[in-house]
């Protein structure tokens, strides 16, 4: 599939622009042409696709650790689509829907402690979030409100704080950390993966809790997903070394508002640890498209299936 040379031109001029937007306290993005040429524009075509069999909205999953750059890609995927196929875009993340802060003081309370950290399955508000995808999908459309969290403060924002959806989207990016994720075998919840499993859920009431969603909710819910993309990052450690560029970059950007020491990241990412090692084991046999990512933080390989 190709579009007309006037349409690369406007692609690639605020493609280039937003990258140069996104350059703060990292080093600039390398081959910025080359992974423009050979990965951005192929995973657009591959979703025009897919949308052009029947041209209805279509639910783009994107999915990878944290600090694999989903954020980036997304926009990134949106500007392709817009200047390149006309394509009206929506991108939210499943943070988007993390239950209240007050929600997760309760099931912290009746399930286990450890749900009062947001990230993992089940602490979604998964009934928000089927309801949002079905309305996109709705041959029907009215205009609807996405819920936005603020993670400086943990909690939701005001209504009023919503992104408002008033025209019906040809796509739809649905982007984060877990999107698509399968459950885990029982024996594999066995054995404790890190020092927090260890120590702080020795019956493994959390991380059976978490499968159990997995198996549940989230798996009606990524029913809603057309195609699959996955960002294979090199390893767990580097969730960890690309987490703590994230929080200098939201530190530099976001005066005032509080954020994470090292340490704390360290702590805070033992909770993704179980099902990150899961996805990146098995997650290239589910995807449409794997994608992965080097030590350097740049595209690598791209796969279809």
């Amino acid at each position: 599939m190709f579009f007309e040379k006037l349409n690369y031109i406007k692609i690639k001029k605020k493609y280039l622009k937003f990258l140069k937007s996104q350059e703060v306290l990292s080093e600039p993005f390398r081959d910025k042409i080359g992974q423009l040429n050979n990965f951005y524009i192929p995973m657009c075509e591959r979703i025009v696709e897919n949308f052009l069999k029947d041209r209805k909205t279509k639910i783009i999953g994107l999915t990878g650790g944290q600090g694999s750059g989903k954020s980036t890609i997304s926009n990134i995927l949106k500007i392709i689509l817009k200047e390149g196929f006309n394509l009206n875009t929506v991108i939210f993340s499943i943070d988007d829907f993390y239950k209240t802060l007050k929600q997760r003081k309760e099931m912290s309370l009746k399930v286990s402690p450890l749900f009062l950290t947001r990230g993992v399955p089940g602490t979604h508000d998964v009934k928000l979030l089927k309801n949002c995808l079905y309305k996109l999908k709705s041959l029907k459309f009215s205009q609807i409100s996405i819920p936005r969290f603020d993670k400086a403060n943990d909690d939701r924002m005001n209504k009023r704080n919503w992104q408002k959806i008033k025209k019906k989207p040809n796509i739809v990016i649905f982007e984060g950390w877990c999107v698509g994720i399968t459950a885990q075998k029982n024996k594999d919840l066995i054995a404790p993966i890190n020092k927090l499993e260890k120590d702080k859920d020795k019956k493994r009431i959390w991380r059976k809790r978490v499968n159990k969603e997995l198996k549940n909710e989230y798996k009606t819910l990524f029913k809603f997903i057309d195609y699959l993309i996955f960002l294979k990052v090199p390893s767990f450690e580097h969730v960890y070394k690309w987490r703590l560029l994230q929080e200098k970059k939201l530190k530099a950007t976001s005066r005032g508002k509080k954020t994470m020491t090292d340490k704390e990241i360290r702590n805070f990412i033992m909770f993704y640890e179980r099902l990150t090692k899961h996805m990146l084991k098995n997650f290239h046999k589910v995807a449409e498209t794997t994608i992965n990512i080097d030590k350097k933080h740049m595209l690598k390989k791209i796969k279809f299936i």
